[in-house]
């Protein structure tokens, strides 16, 4: 902090050393600024950047688990929770509040996508007013403790050779 006093100083001539002193401050905040976004961007590459590279095995892993859930995403319609809601006609204060309800006792699973739970459209029985398929409520129970969410996706999106190699997704109904 810098402190300037002046005694008896006319307005008019003290315009001038106030102009400059007013361009120092910005200069040097502007200079902080840029040093402070330079620190930020070196920590945050630190973070970033694992401490020792990952093995090849752990890249390949990562990138059929991209290519993976890139393909479940594509492969039918999924629908967050006021999506939901809305196509079941649920009208309530809180439309999300009905199917995390479902999700959570089990008649239907999500993923979570960009942290936000997706809900698979396979899942909704049209002809009961967009409720969870019955029948997925077993699957889930039967894979439960083995699957999340993303797991059951992959089950439902796979081709099974149980069910004359066909997706479960698409038999589902």
């Amino acid at each position: 902090m810098l402190v300037v006093a002046f005694e008896h100083i006319k307005p008019n001539i003290f315009q001038a050393p106030a102009e400059n002193f007013t361009n120092v401050a910005s200069s040097m905040f502007e200079v902080l600024l840029e040093r402070h976004d330079r620190e930020s961007l070196e920590r945050l590459a630190e973070v970033l950047v694992p401490r020792t590279p990952p093995p090849p095995r752990l890249l390949k892993e990562a990138a059929m688990r991209v290519r993976t859930r890139k393909a479940v995403l594509e492969s039918g319609d999924w629908l967050n929770a006021a999506d939901v809601a809305q196509l079941a006609g649920l009208r309530t204060r809180n439309p999300r509040a009905q199917p995390n309800k479902w999700k959570k006792q089990g008649p239907i699973f999500a993923i979570n996508h960009g942290g936000v739970d997706c809900f698979p459209g396979y899942g909704l029985d049209r002809d009961a007013g967009f409720r969870p398929v019955k029948a997925l409520a077993k699957i889930i129970e039967t894979f439960s403790e083995h699957k999340d969410g993303w797991g059951m996706a992959y089950w439902f999106h796979s081709d099974n050779s149980f069910l004359g190699g066909k997706r479960p997704q698409d038999l589902l109904a």
